[in-house]
């Protein structure tokens, strides 16, 4: 595979709180080949001394980072995404090794990988962003790792799939497949439908929601794909103005909302 790739990658920290850190997943990027960095509200100043001082001759990479206010914002045009996380959150992800997982960011540009901030992770409302999730395999004794180490490690095995045959995935057979954001403004839509016929209730709208990004995220719907879904809940919208009691029984039976 074309070490190109790489360039396709951003790597994303969500709200980043340490200057060492940040340089230090500068350095480490550059090399490994990697030059896409995208902040999302840092809690410091990227570019202080301290940052500098560990980037040592990555400071480049620093001064193009983006810096940006949400992570739907960050992913923008991404068509793939890997969140990295320490636990399922209660979400039930299927976690997955970096070594097996990481190469599929380079089938298919341009694509992401997340990590949350120090001294807490991702939250379950982050991780809903992501399509797939990986955990690095680590001592029971002390399974806690560093930011940047652990990003460290993950650019590594990028970089590793590049030149290695047995871990370089297949291409994708998606030829549009529909970015993170267009999914997004499904995912809109789709809460507003169901709350409107009383599939989901506000208090219990954002679990089942996370439930339904999970399984669409997976299966990486085409654009085609989200258009056609869109134009469903556009007509259960359409159905739901007319007001038609006989369309609007015929929508979805009365379900169980304990």
């Amino acid at each position: 595979m074309d070490k190109t790739a790489l360039a396709q990658v951003r790597i994303i920290l969500v709200r980043p709180i340490g200057p060492l850190n940040i340089g230090s997943v500068a350095r480490v990027m550059k090399n490994m080949g990697l030059s896409q960095l995208v902040l999302v509200e840092p809690k410091c100043e990227p570019l202080e001394e301290q940052a500098r001082i560990m980037a040592v001759h990555a400071v480049d990479i620093l001064e193009a980072a983006q810096l940006v206010a949400t992570l739907p914002e960050a992913l923008k045009g991404c068509t793939r995404a890997i969140a990295a996380t320490a636990r399922d959150r209660r979400l039930s992800l299927h976690l997955e090794k970096p070594r097996t997982t990481l190469p599929w960011l380079l089938e298919q540009g341009p694509s992401a990988l997340i990590f949350g901030p120090e001294d807490r992770g991702l939250s379950n409302d982050e991780l809903k962003y992501a399509q797939r999730f990986i955990r690095i395999p680590s001592s029971d004794a002390y399974p806690a790792l560093n930011l940047a180490q652990a990003v460290a490690i993950c650019c590594y095995e990028l970089y590793q799939a590049i030149g290695e045959e047995v871990v370089t995935p297949q291409p994708s057979p998606h030829t549009d497949t529909a970015t993170l954001e267009i999914l997004e403004e499904y995912y809109q839509q789709l809460e507003s439908v169901l709350l409107k016929i009383g599939y989901i209730y506000p208090h219990t709208a954002a679990s089942r929601m996370a439930k339904f990004r999970l399984l669409f995220n997976r299966s990486q719907p085409s654009t085609a794909d989200v258009a056609m879904q869109r134009g469903i809940l556009s007509q259960i919208e359409w159905a739901i103005s007319t007001g038609s009691p006989a369309v609007l029984d015929t929508l979805l039976p009365p379900q169980d909302q304990s």
